[in-house]
């Protein structure tokens, strides 16, 4: 239990050190790699780097989501999303996710899922999220736009021109990223929206990050 508790105050730190050995074996060891898990992995690093822009630098996305999606106002530190449906979304249901693309390159209706799981996030943080906070920005976005995008469309591109991908794929594709939304991000969130325990509840510095409270009191005095 301890090391749970640990990990759902430390995983995105974690998960920044694990980026960072990870572009230590890419950069000397990456021509070693089969072309697809290569990409696979760089789709998974663009992950670590997109949880640790939400939760770290600039961080703010529990306020973000709890406050300006979801509109809580008695517990937004710890209601619908709090640090144990966050460790479990992102880690526990994330990184195995991402990581069984990487494990089988040659499916290639699951690593065209794994990076269709991150472009698709764009409806999220570039339209719903910015429209609701009146933002051009939300933390996030900038690793949707920046990594998920280019990797995305470079694994796309891949497959194509090695004559790798067939129509089903997108049909299998799109099938398991909806899937995953559904089981890995809103399962887990409704599961536990109501758990209450003030150890999984985020800190105000976590919740003051990005200033989310300020930007909605200022949106309603107007």
């Amino acid at each position: 239990m301890k090391a749970f508790r640990f990990l759902s105050k430390n995983w995105y730190y974690i998960g920044g050190v694990l980026f960072v050995a990870l572009a230590f074996l890419v950069g000397f060891f990456g021509d070693a790699l089969d072309p697809l898990r290569k990409i696979l992995l760089l789709s998974f690093m663009a992950l670590l780097v997109h949880q640790f822009e939400e939760y770290a630098i600039p961080g703010g996305f529990p306020a973000v989501y709890n406050i300006g999606l979801m509109g809580e106002k008695e517990f937004p530190d710890r209601r619908p999303l709090n640090r144990k449906s966050s460790l479990i979304v992102n880690v526990i249901g994330g990184y195995p996710f991402y990581l069984l693309a990487i494990i089988f390159p040659g499916v290639i209706w699951l690593g065209l899922a794994q990076v269709l799981f991150g472009m698709v996030q764009f409806l999220i943080h570039g339209i719903v999220i910015n429209l609701r906070l009146k933002t051009l920005y939300n933390p996030g976005l900038g690793t949707v736009v920046f990594l998920h995008w280019p990797i995305g469309l470079y694994y796309i591109w891949y497959v194509y021109t090695h004559g790798l991908i067939q129509p089903w794929h997108w049909i299998a594709a799109v099938a398991c990223t909806v899937l995953a939304a559904l089981l890995i991000i809103m399962l887990p969130i409704r599961a536990f929206t109501n758990d209450m325990n003030p150890a999984y509840a985020f800190s105000a510095e976590e919740m003051d990050r990005f200033h989310v409270k300020e930007r909605m009191a200022k949106f309603a005095a107007q």
